[in-house]
């Protein structure tokens, strides 16, 4: 619960927070059902659009509680339909939240942190100090926002994209919003959510409430960069896909390009992993950014399969994507086929995955919000 005097955050309550916080207000049971469900199932936008709450209680919350939904800054379409917000949260701090779309599937990635502590010199993210982490409320409107703009625009309504409203940035038409659903969430916004730790499993749970957004462990995907003692804690907590921001198996390369390495090396992230509960039929992804001279050799995939070997795993190859200011080039293509290709023949599940929202800068890497 929160003290009379701040504004209470209703997004960043679980339902047994909402009904605890209504009782203290000299409310009925019952009206933390149809809360719950203005908020998570409903959507609801703001207090006076709740309809069938009476006058009072509207009134009530209007005095009591803070806003919904950040503000947005900026909203931007690219080419191939990939959007992103700029959210403005109500310190004045933002963060970027992006959705990409796809045939079957509506990925959205949220932040966890405004800026990022990490420093990994590949990520755009990267060279951003840490301002602080976001709240579970702060986590949560992200999805709520996307997903009422999805359904508007499905609706009909004007998106308000950059570049005119309906339209990309790159001045081609904004995709139906028919087509545009959030079947997927990934924890891979700015920010470590293991740093942020709480917050990021208060956010999660109410998620993936079964009355709310319910959206399931299977559709949700936490990254991390190697904080391994909370590797196993979050797996216990939570069961949702793990994925792994890896890129070199070898310590002094690692300990350049994912600085947390020097802290907790490839020996303790793989032994956090393998302490870990695994889901059955379930993998760890590691996600591995292909840095032309640098973490693309056959050698080095050798290296990767062989680090890996007896965990179930799925392994992400990623183009760099570049960005202004950046001492990295992306590996030629032939030889990230040559480099998926060492995998494939060690029997490892390889996806390279292909970027999305680049020239928007909302592809993996390219997030920053000031």
């Amino acid at each position: 619960m929160t003290t009379e005097t701040s504004p209470v955050r209703l997004t960043g309550l679980t339902r047994e927070e909402l009904d605890l916080q209504l009782a203290a207000w000299g409310q009925k049971p019952f009206r933390g059902k149809q809360l719950w469900s203005w908020l998570h199932v409903k959507l609801a936008t703001e207090v006076a659009g709740m309809t069938d709450l009476s006058k009072e209680f509207r009134e009530l919350l209007g005095q009591r509680t803070a806003p919904l939904r950040p503000g947005v800054g900026r909203h931007q379409v690219a080419r191939d339909g990939t959007e992103k917000w700029l959210l403005v949260l109500a310190d004045g701090e933002t963060v970027e939240t992006v959705f990409i779309p796809d045939e079957e599937r509506g990925t959205l990635c949220i932040s966890s942190q405004v800026g990022c502590a990490l420093s990994c010199p590949f990520c755009r993210t990267g060279t951003m100090p840490l301002v602080r982490n976001l709240t579970a409320a702060e986590m949560v409107e992200q999805v709520l926002h996307v997903r009422t703009v999805l359904s508007r625009a499905g609706q009909g309504e004007e998106t308000g994209a950059e570049g005119g409203a309906g339209k990309t940035a790159g001045g081609g038409k904004a995709s139906s919003g028919e087509e545009k659903r959030i079947t997927n969430v990934v924890l891979m916004g700015m920010g470590e959510p293991l740093y942020n730790y709480e917050a990021t499993v208060k956010a999660v749970r109410i998620l993936m409430d079964r009355n709310g957004l319910a959206i399931g462990t299977r559709k949700i995907t936490l990254s991390t960069s190697g904080v391994a003692p909370r590797i196993p804690q979050v797996m216990r907590d939570l069961g949702v896909n793990l994925a792994v921001s890896l890129h070199a198996v070898r310590d002094e390369v690692r300990d350049v390009l994912v600085p947390i390495n020097r802290k907790f090396n490839l020996a303790a992230l793989r032994q956090a992993i393998m302490d870990s509960p695994l889901k059955s039929g379930r993998r760890i992804t590691w996600e591995y950014v292909l840095l032309d001279g640098i973490n693309d050799s056959l050698e080095a995939a050798a290296e990767l399969a062989a680090f890996v070997r007896g965990i179930p795993s799925k392994m992400n190859l990623i183009p760099f994507n570049p960005w202004e200011g950046s001492p990295y080039l992306p590996s030629p293509r032939e030889q990230v086929v040559r480099f998926q290709e060492v995998l494939h023949h060690a029997g490892l599940v390889t996806v390279i995955r292909e970027s999305r929202g680049a020239d928007i800068s909302a592809a993996c890497g390219q997030l920053k919000s000031f």
